[in-house]
């Protein structure tokens, strides 16, 4: 059963041919004899699962279940569950119950889906190779001493491992679909504002969004139909209508317009994985597309400007974990500073210091014009190469990430060379516009993956684009060497 796709659940299940109950024990019974090579949960909620399970035969049974009622997944342990630890992957937040539920686990909920379980990830979401969760890295299940990207790598290695049909993830600045490259799935940010953010612990409010790792773009669909919804809880949250993604999903792809940067393809790119990028923009061109280049000319300021904007909202929104309020409260402080100065000491990881004190200095008196205000102006340029190469294209397409998955500590004493693996994914999330990842092929038989820029709200389009491209090819059907 864990060879099915979501949508081969879903029929499934109503066909009745197993019950959720078989599917989620299945998958509960692979995590227990599987997850100690990879390290992709932080928590396991067996007793939760089997009784969502049960509840969503009963369901079933019924006759007017919604249509993922009984589908098991992941979540990202960035989001809120009632009764069940929330961490971040962080020492901080280790001892977190949550009171609540995220609105996306509440609308998954209501659908009757199953939870499995949370992922592992990088502390409070800040890294490119979830070697910075306090539960221990996470293995690339392609090859077991690289990583699988992060900050949502636990949620790629769990769909790549086949220990989840599909999960939860967050993309701040590629960390939806840089894990999903380099662990061969497919990965989508939608457009921020699509998606609440609601229960989702805040990393950097301005750059955050919901997204879903899978292992097809027409799993993708069905679970955004559910996971997207206005939210009067989330001030950010964009009132507009949900259409069903998977409507246009087999729409043919002739005449639609793709932009290549020439920006995307210089310096620093892995000849191998231009290649596999070029080589599918002629499958486009086989199914009907026509391809122009375009340009982004600031693509090269993304980084810099993310490196400033992404660590002042950490700093302030991370500044609530102090020991009082919440999180990890050291042994026996003499007082008030040593309490400040120890718990948050001990409870955050060296990466997440490093932002805070980032974040803190760009915001500092004297130094905020110079940094943080020209960051700002740096986005709001960013932001209009997009809006004008969106002009003359319907799409958007380039690399996801510079190249496969990298051996473990191979850049953890380089932050700058990690800070560029998200070279290729940034410049969305400072746009606001939503992202997908796809496999195209392997070097050295690890993933690399297509990355698919939409305008804003187009995540019918890109889902559209991407299930053509796997309708051509079976780069998505790869199973990574050893899993049963």
């Amino acid at each position: 059963m864990h060879q099915f796709t979501i949508a081969e659940l879903v029929k499934g299940l109503r066909n009745k041919d197993f019950s959720s109950t078989e599917v989620t024990q299945h998958y509960l019974d692979r995590i227990a004899r599987l997850d100690k090579t990879y390290n992709s949960y932080i928590t396991v909620t067996s007793d939760i699962a089997l009784q969502q399970a049960a509840a969503a035969d009963q369901r079933l049974a019924a006759g007017n279940a919604p249509a993922l009622c009984g589908v098991p997944i992941a979540h990202k342990d960035i989001f809120c569950t009632t009764g069940v630890r929330t961490s971040c992957a962080s020492k901080m937040l280790d001892k977190f119950i949550a009171p609540y539920n995220a609105t996306i686990v509440e609308n998954y909920l209501n659908s009757g889906v199953v939870m499995l379980g949370k992922t592992n990830m990088d502390e409070f979401a800040m890294g490119s190779s979830n070697e910075t969760s306090w539960y221990g890295p996470v293995k690339n299940p392609w090859a077991i001493d690289c990583v699988p990207g992060g900050s949502s790598g636990g949620s790629a290695a769990a769909v790549a491992a086949h220990l989840a049909p599909a999960a939860t993830a967050s993309d701040t600045g590629g960390s939806i679909r840089q894990p999903a490259a380099l662990c061969g799935l497919t990965g989508i940010k939608p457009t921020y504002g699509r998606v609440s953010r609601w229960g989702m612990i805040a990393f950097a409010s301005s750059l955050d969004q919901a997204g879903i790792l899978s292992r097809t773009a027409e799993d993708a669909a069905i679970l955004l139909n559910d996971m997207a919804s206005y939210d009067a809880k989330d001030s950010t949250s964009v009132e507009r209508d949900v259409p069903d993604y998977t409507a246009d999903l087999n729409k043919p792809l002739t005449g639609l317009r793709i932009g290549v940067p020439k920006e995307y393809f210089g310096e620093g790119l892995n000849p191998q994985t231009a290649a596999h990028v070029e080589s599918a923009i002629k499958v486009y061109e086989s199914l009907g597309a026509s391809i122009h280049s375009v340009s982004l000319p600031h693509t090269h300021l993304a980084v810099p400007a993310y490196y400033v904007i992404a660590p002042a909202e950490c700093s302030a929104n991370l500044s609530r974990f102090d020991g009082v309020r919440y999180g990890h409260r050291c042994e026996n402080p003499t007082d008030l500073n040593d309490l400040y100065m120890r718990s948050r000491s001990e409870g955050f990881g060296a990466e997440v210091k490093r932002r805070i004190l980032v974040g803190a200095y760009a915001l500092s008196a004297g130094y905020y014009d110079a940094y943080y205000s020209k960051a700002q102006k740096i986005r709001r340029l960013i932001k209009q190469d997009f809006v004008d190469a969106f002009q003359t294209v319907d799409v958007i397409l380039g690399p996801t990430s510079p190249s496969p998955a990298f051996q473990f500590g191979s850049k953890t004493k380089d932050p700058v060379a990690m800070y560029l693996e998200d070279i290729y994914t940034i410049a969305t999330n400072l746009a606001g516009l939503p992202g997908l990842s796809i496999p195209c092929g392997l070097v050295d038989n690890k993933p690399v993956g297509l990355q698919l820029i939409g305008n804003f709200f187009a995540e019918s389009q890109l889902l559209n684009a991407a299930h053509m491209f796997q309708q051509a090819t079976h780069f998505h059907q790869q199973t990574a060497p050893g899993i049963e």
